[in-house]
């Protein structure tokens, strides 16, 4: 399994957010899509869903997959 990564355009940052959304037009109000972002996209994202009346909630993004280690591991 591959990190998640930002959704914004060309953006290739792991995702840190989750900017969960609907648009009440196509989807029965308990349904969330969900977008998500790096910091630096969080806000422009989250601005580009609210001015259409679309986002619902942000939350911290948890990711499932395990990060290889930084750096070797010391015993001391």
């Amino acid at each position: 399994m591959e990190p998640a990564i930002c959704s914004a355009k060309g953006c290739r940052a792991l995702a840190r957010w989750e900017l969960r959304w609907n648009n009440p037009r196509l989807h029965d109000p308990g349904r969330r899509k969900t977008w998500l972002a790096c910091d630096p996209h969080r806000i422009s994202l989250g601005d580009f869903l609210t001015a259409r009346g679309f986002l619902r909630e942000v939350a911290p993004h948890v990711d499932s997959v395990p990060h290889a280690p930084s750096g070797p591991a010391t015993g001391d």
